[in-house]
């Protein structure tokens, strides 16, 4: 499918997006991609399986634990 570019740009016909929400656009050389997706922050999805360390206080003292040297 060939699409004229327009002083506005470019305008991707609706059935292509497969009703995505969102759409990542990237330019590599010549090559632009538009990348499908329906999350908009993946850092929002952090937390969402946690796993039990055995440590009480974890979240609040995370700094020490994590400079804690080796013994």
């Amino acid at each position: 499918m060939k699409l004229k570019v327009t002083e506005e740009g470019l305008l991707i016909p609706k059935e292509l997006l497969q009703g995505a929400e969102e759409a990542d656009v990237r330019k590599e050389d010549k090559l632009i991609l538009v990348m499908l997706g329906g999350k908009s922050d993946p850092i929002l999805d952090l937390g969402r399986f946690p796993v039990k360390s055995g440590v009480s206080n974890g979240s609040e003292r995370h700094d020490a634990y994590l400079s804690k040297p080796d013994a």
